[in-house]
């Protein structure tokens, strides 16, 4: 391992201690770079990024792509000259998008092909006339001016910004959290050193790259522990196997229902044939982690975590079916109303929880920040994460009598839908744009699989009825709104549970789920979206 000898890693010292090796570092299809070549073309990358920026500050580099080398390279080449990266979501569109490139401050933006569009017409502030697409004769121009530059990394400490990765807070809207050298190279090493990965392994990274997970629990993985790191652009359920089997792959990493998706691909009966040794992630639905271990023969380790990393929990062999683990030490549960610590659950002879108003309450660091390093450009957000000294999770939970941790949901303005968090404020002012529409509460109700139904509670104007099929059109036609923040469920309501103070009890709502007496109408498609009464 390459931890500096006086404390944290840095992803710096992590490509240093890559770069005379002459074993594969990367594939991507048929294409292969050693670990020499891939450091190389990092060092290269930089140059062109040092040049790209100029004098200008800060040094943010946004980019918006899938899982390609060039994002590979361009993570080490942020590492290599104390560029930031910023991590883009191609699922953003329009003023969305726009909005996420100057909250980050970015002075460029690196794309491929089949974003670029995106990007056409909107004002990405200082980015302005300064987006590059990796794919055009110019890049390869650009960059072919710097082959065979020195590797020249600037000095790198553990506290060090590398990377700004979006993600949903209380206010729905997404927030850029602080990625340091260490948040990201310290996982990575920790994860190769728990998983003995070595230069005879291959990690598998097809979650995407702007997300937490791939690079803290994929990309740093493979760099820390010196294994293969093959990319796939994008996921897919029927590519899994057959990727972990051309690739050789012995370790993989998701987040959310990835393995609900590659279970439901119909089975072989030589599943079991494949060199995976273990799959690592977190929420995971918990009849899958076992089902997939054992269909695939694999090691299947599931966690609790975010971006902003302030709380970490791992389940151990003795974890119960659907807890996230024990409670670390400086790890507590809240109670939202009186800000102590909550009781333990009771459950009746079904399992059921008998005392969910006293047992659950929000996930809180008590001990400090953890791994947090701040939000960039949203200090409200980052106040109402860190008071009194303490991270407050946004996550609601209870404990079990032997201290094991379960997850309860969220604290009602942010949902977990497909591995990513979508805050509710954003989609709740697009429903508003109805012209039948008077009132609109989003939260999310327990998916079948895992994760969030993204569900929304709705007051129609009088005289007005819902149209479903206006409704899937209404939504198609709305810019800021990707496939994922369509509502899987509508409820039509009189009125919304409010309270004294006039504010939306969403925890009651959520809590009925759909057992109501109002019409619920369920989405049937997802593209184009539509609905039909339940």
């Amino acid at each position: 391992m390459t931890a500096t000898a006086d404390g944290p890693p840095t992803v710096t010292g992590h490509l240093l201690a890559r770069a005379a090796e002459e074993h594969a570092g990367l594939a991507f299809g048929a294409a292969t770079w050693t670990w020499r070549e891939h450091v190389q073309e990092c060092a290269e990358h930089a140059a062109l990024l040092r040049e790209l920026h100029g004098e200008d500050a800060p040094f943010h580099v946004g980019v918006l792509a899938d899982n390609i080398p060039s994002f590979s390279f361009l993570l080490g080449a942020a590492a290599l000259s104390g560029a930031v990266l910023v991590g883009l979501n191609p699922t953003r569109r329009g003023d969305a998008l726009a909005r996420d490139v100057r909250v980050a401050d970015c002075r460029m933006v690196i794309t491929e092909s089949a974003y670029r569009p995106l990007l056409d017409g909107l004002d990405l502030g200082a980015a302005n006339g300064k987006v590059f697409d990796v794919d055009t004769a110019a890049w390869g121009e650009a960059l072919a001016a710097h082959r065979g530059a020195r590797l020249r990394p600037v000095p790198s400490e553990p506290d060090d910004l590398l990377m700004l990765i979006f993600t949903s807070g209380t206010s729905g809207e997404p927030k850029p959290v602080r990625c340091t050298h260490a948040k990201i190279a310290y996982p990575g090493e920790m994860l190769a050193s728990r998983f003995e990965l070595s230069a005879a392994d291959t990690a598998y990274v097809a979650m995407p790259l702007f997300h937490s997970n791939a690079v803290m629990a994929g990309w740093s993985v493979a760099v820390a522990g010196g294994a293969t790191l093959a990319l796939r652009r994008r996921f897919s359920a029927s590519g899994f196997l057959p990727d972990v089997r051309a690739y050789g792959a012995t370790y993989a990493n998701y987040v959310g229902t990835p393995l609900s998706y590659v279970l439901d691909v119909a089975e072989g009966a030589d599943d079991a044939d494949n060199p995976l040794r273990v799959v690592y992630g977190n929420e995971g639905a918990p009849a899958d982690l076992a089902a997939f271990a054992e269909r695939f023969d694999c090691a299947v380790v599931d966690g609790y975590g975010s971006t902003e990393g302030g709380v970490a929990i791992s389940r151990t062999p003795d974890t119960p079916a659907g807890a996230l683990g024990l409670l670390p030490d400086g790890v507590d549960i809240l109670h939202p109303d009186t800000g102590q610590p909550c009781p333990p659950a009771r459950f009746d002879a079904a399992g059921q929880l008998r005392n969910p108003d006293e047992a659950i309450g929000e996930l809180v660091n008590t001990a400090g920040t953890g791994m947090f390093a701040g939000y960039y450009n949203a200090a409200d957000a980052e106040s109402d994460r860190v008071r009194d000294g303490m991270y407050f999770t946004g996550d609601l939970a209870y404990r079990d009598g032997e201290g094991f941790c379960y997850f309860a949901g969220r604290t009602g303005e942010w949902l977990r839908v497909g591995g990513e968090n979508l805050g509710a404020a954003p989609i709740e002012r697009a429903l508003l744009r109805h012209p039948d529409i008077v009132e609109a509460a989003v939260y999310g109700i327990p998916d079948e699989r895992v994760g969030d139904a993204v569900t929304a509670a709705l007051v129609l104007a009088s005289g007005a009825s819902f149209d479903a099929e206006a409704f899937g059109a209404f939504l198609t036609g709305q810019g800021d709104l990707g496939p994922t923040q369509y509502p899987r469920y509508v409820r039509v309501l009189a009125e919304l549970p409010r309270t004294p103070t006039h504010k939306v009890l969403k925890r009651e709502l959520a809590a009925q789920q759909l057992d109501c007496p109002d019409p619920v109408y369920v989405r049937t498609s997802r593209e184009p979206p539509s609905y039909a009464a339940r």
